[in-house]
């Protein structure tokens, strides 16, 4: 069944007006997303580690990621095709709070995207934290300048990544990430798994917008899934549709695991 917009829960129970405010009000967690069909996603496993590494970092605390799937399955339980968003945080020390968000699913788009750059990388770049002011308002001043998202310039003009997903280049066959600062998505390591295992391991190096205007392609992936990149600010980049097939076929052939 599909799910109207947007349930959530907290801890797998709806939440009371008291539960909501800490979340609410003090902008310190962190979470992953996901796109769920048929109650399963792509890389669960790493998306447990991920939030049990950052519970860690941030919290100093241990997390029960038995538990989080269990809430991760409540959420979807009625709702076998969504996008799921799980954040955690805590109100108090040492007690791990498990919020869960349902939305409709997004389906994946082959539309060639168009990126303005900004100068900004993202505080706590490796982590996939709740602070995330700077990237709605850039992603909203692209979109108002006729661009689909901001893609993030640091100070000495490495790229990081969009401001919803990673970005990747074609150096001829080669997939090269930039080593920017960035979050190192799921998406990302599943697409580093299936190329190592077809032979064609990817890289990572530094790329400018200077470079990038050199290379022979680019694409964006997150959780939607790989899309082509046609422009980044004026610059147009060359189409490489079988370079994006093979990323696709890569990500579609990635099992799906029950949650």
């Amino acid at each position: 069944m599909s799910v109207p917009s947007p349930v959530v829960l907290v801890d797998g129970a709806v939440p009371s007006p008291e539960q909501l405010a800490h979340p609410a009000l003090v902008n310190y967690g962190h979470f992953t997303a996901m796109q769920v069909r048929k109650g399963a996603t792509r890389g669960l496993q790493r998306h447990l580690r991920r939030l049990a590494s950052a519970h860690l970092e941030l919290f100093g605390s241990a997390l029960d990621v038995g538990l989080v799937r269990e809430r991760m399955h409540i959420a979807v339980r009625d709702h076998a095709d969504a996008y799921l968003r799980v954040t955690l945080y805590e109100q108090e020390p040492g007690v791990p709070r498990v919020m869960t968000v349902v939305r409709p699913p997004v389906a994946p788009t082959t539309r060639p995207q168009a990126l303005l750059p900004v100068r900004h990388v993202r505080p706590f770049a490796h982590l996939k934290h709740v602070g995330s002011f700077a990237q709605i308002r850039y992603g909203e001043q692209a979109e108002r300048e006729g661009y689909h998202d901001a893609l993030l310039v640091g100070p000495d003009d490495r790229l990081s990544e969009t401001t919803i997903a990673n970005i990747g280049f074609f150096d001829d066959e080669t997939v090269v990430w930039p080593d920017g600062p960035s979050l190192h998505g799921i998406t990302w390591q599943l697409l580093d798994e299936g190329l190592d295992q077809a032979h064609t391991p990817a890289q990572g190096g530094p790329i400018t917008l200077e470079s990038a205007a050199h290379l022979d392609g680019a694409f964006t992936a997150n959780s939607v899934g790989i899309t082509p990149v046609a422009r980044i600010g004026r610059h147009r980049l060359p189409s490489a549709p079988r370079l994006i097939a093979k990323l696709e076929r890569l990500y579609q052939d990635v099992p799906w695991e029950r949650l």
